[in-house]
Formats: C-alpha cells, sequence, structure tokens
C-alpha cells in the first residue's frame, strides 16, 4: 500500500467528511480493524486498522453482526477475484464503490490493471491513504455516470467489475440501468455483487451498525437470476453459510460452522441476502 499522511493526518487524526451513503464505507473499515485484531483474522488487513486509528470518527458506536459480516462478504468477494486473476493474470479490475477497501493490496498479483471508483468526498478521504499508480487508477465518479466508462474501456480485457455493497442502496431502476449498460459495453466480462430480499432488507433496521447512519438499503431482490433480463447470465451464487471452499478453508470454525446452523435455523433469513457473480451477454 502507498500510505500518503497528509499536514492535516501529521498533526494529529482527521475527520472524515461524506455523505449518508458514503458513510457505510466506515462499518466495512471498521470490521476489518477488528478483525485485524483477532487471533485467527480472515483478512489480516492490518492497514484498515492503521486507517481506523488516523480517522477521527466513534466507531465504536458500530455493534453487532455487521461487523464479521462485511469480513465475510469480502472474503467471498477477494475469492472471486483471485479466481479471476489466476485465469486472466493481466485482467482489468474495477471496484465499483472502493471506499476505504484495500481489495488491491489483497489480490494484487504484480500485473493486474486496477481502477476505484467512487463519489469525490470517499475519493478525497482515500487520497489521505492511497495514491495511482502505473497499474492503479483513482476515478473520482458515481457508477450511475459514464465517463469512467470509456476510461475503463480503453484498456485491455477482460474486465471484472466488483460492487461490493454498492447497489443495495439505490433504486431498482437505477441499478438496472447501470448494470445494463456495464454488460452492453463489456459484454462477457464478470460483474460481482450482492442482492437483498425482503427478510434482509427488514433485518437492517435491527442491525446495531446500520441502525447508526442515515442510509437506507432500497433495492429489493429476493431472486438474484431476475437479473438475467438485464443483460446477465448468473454464474455463482453464495451465502455465509455457502462461501466457495477455497475461501471457507480462511474462516475460523466458528464462522464456517456457526453461518451453516444459523442457516438451518433460519434458512430463508439467510438465503435472503446473496453474493453473486454474473457474466455480461449482452453487445
Amino acid at each position: 500500500m502507498v500510505l500518503i499522511v497528509s499536514e492535516a493526518a501529521s498533526s494529529g487524526r482527521f475527520e472524515p467528511v461524506l455523505g449518508e451513503v458514503q458513510e457505510t464505507l466506515l462499518i466495512p473499515l471498521y470490521g476489518r480493524a477488528r478483525d485485524a485484531a483477532s487471533r485467527r483474522s480472515v483478512l489480516r488487513d492490518t492497514q484498515a486498522r492503521d486507517m481506523v486509528e488516523a480517522i477521527d470518527y466513534d466507531f465504536r458506536r458500530f455493534r453487532g453482526g455487521s461487523l464479521p459480516g462485511s469480513v465475510l462478504r469480502t472474503s467471498i468477494f477477494d475469492g472471486w477475484v483471485r479466481e479471476f486473476l489466476r485465469e486472466n493474470p493481466e485482467g482489468t479490475v474495477v471496484e465499483i464503490g472502493c471506499g476505504l477497501n484495500t481489495r488491491f493490496e489483497r489480490v494484487d498479483n504484480g500485473r493486474l490493471r486496477w481502477f476505484d471508483l467512487d463519489l469525490p468526498d470517499v475519493i478525497e478521504l482515500r487520497r489521505h491513504f492511497f495514491a495511482d499508480d502505473r497499474r492503479r487508477t483513482v476515478l473520482a465518479g458515481s457508477v450511475f455516470d459514464t465517463d469512467w466508462i470509456e476510461a475503463v474501456a480503453a484498456t485491455p480485457g477482460p474486465w471484472f467489475f466488483v460492487a461490493e455493497a454498492v447497489f443495495l442502496y439505490f433504486p431498482a431502476e437505477q441499478v438496472r440501468d447501470a448494470v445494463s449498460r456495464l454488460a452492453d459495453r463489456f459484454p462477457g466480462s464478470l460483474i460481482a455483487l450482492d442482492t437483498g430480499g425482503p427478510k434482509m432488507l427488514a433485518s437492517m433496521k435491527r442491525n446495531g451498525s446500520m441502525r447508526k447512519v442515515d442510509a437506507q438499503m432500497r433495492w429489493v431482490c429476493d431472486n438474484p437470476r431476475e437479473l438475467e433480463g438485464w443483460g446477465l447470465h448468473l454464474v455463482d451464487s453464495r451465502t455465509f453459510a455457502t462461501p466457495q471452499p477455497a475461501v471457507a478453508r480462511t474462516w475460523p470454525a466458528s464462522y464456517r460452522y456457526g453461518m451453516r446452523t444459523v442457516a438451518r435455523l433460519f434458512p430463508s433469513m439467510m438465503k435472503s441476502y446473496r453474493l453473486n457473480l454474473y457474466r455480461t451477454t449482452s453487445g
């Protein structure tokens, strides 16, 4: 990681200035920091711990299952990216809504091409810690804009688009427009995104972390195959109880067996939130 310490950061902690939806990025950041401090860490993201220490924010207000859940979610998305890079070591990965994620540092093979995309306020915060290099470019903009698409299209494929915990906060029509646009522009590419059914979205109102932010999840999708009408083909779909075998081996037994137990006791709840991998078919 390229760590940048701004003048403000060098004299003490700095306060993030973020919009409602953008503030939610601090939840998985704190989840990864707590995971890094655990005896059996899943992601070993010590950089997240360093960022939490540098940011003036009451992270302790976040609690509950969304913290370890965000770590497990990220590890499943990481697994798909690693699979893509094993087959396409010089491929291009686009992190949509990158927040303060350190996925590049976890999966970098020294050959890939990477884009980090997020809104300007997030990118301003991110630049306290990260910088562009010859294989990595930061783009300030919305996934619903189009300018960034041409910058990505100018790089060699194949392409992998990762949208972790992004589209859930927007109306279905807006999500469909953005996903269909990518499918049309990048046929044969992979897109990873998560979907939530009614039970999952209802549970967010009781979530100890989500109650502390103003953002609300808006896109309800109970069946990931619904997106196959958007120019996508569903390649894989996972829950926390069914991670990829290689990913499951990185989880402590308490998570591996605990998630299976939850799935047996509350099957509809577990199935309501899914992590999905699609291939674009438009073009």
